[in-house]
């Protein structure tokens, strides 16, 4: 299944005009500047926003073309916007009931049950809203989207209001969507820490345009696409735990490239998480150093290398099929002779487990 994408809308001085096929599976992060058109490509699909001229299928299922406008409650979307809106007469298991009110098959398939169990909130049923936490209300609010059983998730931002505890609260439940749920998300966000620890796809907006869009691991680290340059550029990548260290807290975690050592909990062996190093954290040496404190030192190959300014340049390295970013300065890259082809040695200072 995908999402068939064509909308050319003019508002005013804006003008959103997609053309684009997204995956019909896992999560699709839409990202880019303010005022970019994430939210309005969100309202369009979910029909709040009306289109003329536009395509829309939700795999063998037309929303919308040159002879019909599904109207939005015929759209069968789960929509949790930046605010939870919960109704603040209903307790939180009759908000939920409401959104199965919605579902296009009414059957009894225990789809409340499910996405209580999904957002671990059976124990707040009886609760009002302005009895629970800024976190338990989004957990609320997506528990009822997911009740109507919705062919396509949409999430505007749903982080966005929250503080950056209520925030660490409620990212393992929109993991558990990532992990367990079977059907499409699209998910608006500014954070590229959210990004990477939960998007599969990664749709890149600009001026309404589409700039980029692929899987988050290739966009993150192309050099030739702004996110490479910025202050916080990194690498996003899969690899297996294969060993745990006791004595040193150390996990052993094998990748394409050979193997990270990284601070983490205990983890069953054969375990797939994702990685994420930063590009500062990333220096090159042309030989592999002994006397370091550096634990992860693996042979790369500067696979590209690019000016970030008149001070820094971007390297990208290649360990086996894996790609790293590095910055380093224009006059170590000068000291070293480094060119394109070099295999040299990556030395990673620090390397996050994201799930």
């Amino acid at each position: 299944m995908s999402i068939q994408v064509r909308f050319d809308l003019q508002q005013s001085n804006f003008r959103l005009n997609i053309d684009l096929a997204i995956a019909g599976k896992g999560v699709t992060a839409i990202f880019g500047p303010s005022g970019c058109g994430k939210t309005t490509l969100l309202r369009a699909i979910a029909g709040l926003e009306r289109i003329d001229n536009g395509y829309l299928s939700v795999g063998d299922q037309i929303w919308q073309d040159a002879n019909q406008f599904l109207a939005p409650h015929k759209r069968s979307v789960g929509y949790v916007f930046q605010e939870p809106s919960l109704f603040d007469h209903l307790s939180v298991h009759r908000n939920i009931e409401y959104g199965l009110k919605r579902a296009q098959f009414k059957d009894d398939s225990g789809a409340i049950d499910q996405a209580i169990e999904l957002l671990d909130i059976g124990h707040l049923g009886a609760r009002m809203p302005n009895q629970l936490s800024g976190g338990e209300q989004q957990r609320v609010a997506i528990a009822r989207a997911l009740a109507a059983k919705p062919k396509l998730l949409l999430l505007d931002e749903p982080l966005a209001a929250l503080d950056e505890t209520l925030k660490a609260e409620i990212l393992p439940y929109l993991e558990s969507l990532h992990r367990d749920l079977d059907i499409p998300v699209l998910y608006v966000s500014h954070s590229r820490q959210e990004v990477a620890r939960l998007a599969d796809q990664l749709l890149l907006l600009d001026s309404g345009e589409v700039t980029a869009y692929g899987k988050v691991a290739d966009l993150f680290s192309s050099v030739h696409l702004p996110l490479a340059h910025q202050s916080d550029a990194e690498t996003i990548f899969e690899a297996t735990v294969a060993d745990y260290d006791a004595e040193f807290g150390l996990t052993t975690l094998d990748f394409p490239g050979g193997h990270f050592f990284a601070v983490a909990k205990p983890l069953a062996i054969g375990t797939k998480v994702r990685l994420q190093v930063l590009a500062r954290d990333v220096s090159i040496t042309l030989d592999h150093q002994q006397d370091t404190s550096i634990l992860n030192i693996f042979p790369v190959t500067i696979d590209e290398l690019l000016n970030k300014d008149d001070v820094q340049m971007t390297a990208r390295l290649m360990a086996g099929s894996t790609p790293l970013l590095s910055k380093v300065t224009r006059k170590s890259a000068q000291a070293l002779d480094l060119k394109k082809g070099d295999v040299v040695y990556a030395q990673v200072k620090t390397v996050a487990l994201l799930t």
